[in-house]
């Protein structure tokens, strides 16, 4: 098995040491750090997404697998210069204001970051001013609101309604999701989309990205 495979399987199973351990051995080893992160951390999150979407692995070892991918992202994104890798797109994301949940909304960035895309993450109760900001600031194509308490959800009609009086809705898609978000709801405050779980957001980021 090669050093890659073997840090894909380390992902997999969740061992951050041994995962940063593999990743040293391949900078040390002069391996580039594009491929170490296309072939190495990338694959072996891409497979945790797939069998979190097949309801084979759970939130709790996801987590794992994601705090591991990340200890190997530290040692190698301080070796690339910042067009090496080339980015599918911009997407800022963060939880609502009011809202202090952010399980689900650091999954969607994993699976939206091992898909090539750049998060820009905003963290929890984040107000319409902060997403507004990040769209100035960052020109996203897509931003990601998440709220896991039906008194949050409020919080991102007001974030949409704060984006057109900036003139800035029609320059961005906005998705939403957690647990009490519906489709109707996305519809009701004019959001471009709804994804149900993190696999459908990043998916779903794809397509509005397309």
């Amino acid at each position: 098995m090669s050093n890659f495979e073997e840090l894909s399987q380390s992902i997999i199973s969740g061992q951050l040491d041994r995962v940063k351990s593999l990743t040293q051995q391949a900078i040390s080893a002069g391996s580039n750090p594009v491929d170490i992160i296309n072939q190495g951390l990338i694959p072996g999150m891409s497979v945790v997404g797939a069998r979190f979407k097949a309801g084979k692995m759970y939130v709790p070892e996801v987590l794992m697998s994601a705090r591991a991918m990340d200890a190997g992202m530290e040692l190698v994104k301080p070796l690339i210069l910042s067009g090496e890798i080339p980015s599918a797109g911009k997407i800022v994301i963060g939880t609502v204001k009011g809202d202090l949940h952010d399980i689900g909304k650091n999954l969607v960035s994993m699976m939206l970051e091992s898909a090539g895309y750049t998060i820009i993450n905003l963290g929890v109760d984040a107000g319409p001013e902060k997403f507004v900001q990040a769209v100035k600031e960052h020109q996203p194509g897509v931003i990601g609101m998440s709220a896991l308490l039906t008194t949050t959800m409020l919080a991102m009609k007001d974030t949409i309604e704060l984006l057109k009086e900036e003139g800035l809705r029609d320059k961005v898609k906005v998705i939403i999701g957690g647990a009490p978000i519906s489709q109707d709801f996305s519809d009701e405050i004019g959001a471009d989309g709804f994804a149900p779980d993190a696999g459908s957001a990043a998916d779903l980021c794809k397509k509005l990205l397309a």
